[in-house]
């Protein structure tokens, strides 16, 4: 049987300075490169958990580095791809084009920042897209922390404030006006900020 299922990853190159900038005030340049580091590999663990559940093909598309230090850095198992120019809704959009124009048949996008989406939850969410238009993973922030597609959408990418409390409530009224059934993953953290830390720190080993 053909893999038709897709999950990618959003991440970025661990380079100090240039990644979770919002963190840098209380963990410095190096510390919040680090945490970048850490939350995508532990995303990464749970990525590939998810294979010993359903047949998945793991994407990871990054910014920053290349592909060379990506490889040295998460090894040549995955496929790598650099994300897009444009904002995060055109980046995604090219993500989801590119997987089904290979064959996907059921697509999910996820970030590194929310480490209560375990392999369970991206279960779920495959699950879900057998009878769902869209999934959505609410964020306790407004966004989401994971979105699922069975085709292209392209209108539920434009017009978002994306890095805003309005992104889930922009996207919810894009999906009604499109008459979508849409399936929705339990309510979670991101860790964006640095009150978020404490959320962390129950996975960090």
């Amino acid at each position: 049987m053909d893999l038709d299922e897709c999950l990618i990853i959003f991440s970025r190159y661990p380079e100090a300075g240039k990644t979770k900038t919002r963190m840098i005030p209380v963990l410095g340049t190096e510390g919040a490169a680090e945490l970048q580091r850490q939350m995508t590999e532990y995303t990464v663990k749970q990525a590939i958990a998810l294979q010993s559940l359903r047949r998945v093909q793991i994407q990871l598309y990054f910014a920053g580095g290349s592909l060379e230090l990506m490889q040295a850095w998460l090894g040549s198992n995955l496929a790598y791809h650099p994300q897009s120019n444009g904002d995060l809704g055109s980046r995604m959009a090219i993500a989801f084009q590119q997987a089904f124009a290979t064959g996907m048949t059921r697509v999910v996008i996820i970030g590194i920042d929310c480490p209560d989406c375990n392999s369970i939850v991206l279960a779920s969410a495959f699950e879900m897209l057998q009878q769902q238009d869209l999934v959505l993973g609410p964020a306790a922030d407004g966004g989401y922390y994971l979105i699922g597609l069975q085709r292209l959408i392209p209108e539920l990418f434009i017009g978002v404030n994306w890095g805003t409390a309005s992104v889930l409530s922009q996207t919810q009224a894009i999906a009604e006006k499109l008459n979508l059934a849409v399936g929705y993953l339990p309510l979670l953290n991101d860790v964006d900020r640095p009150e978020d830390l404490s959320i962390w720190k129950r996975y960090r080993k």
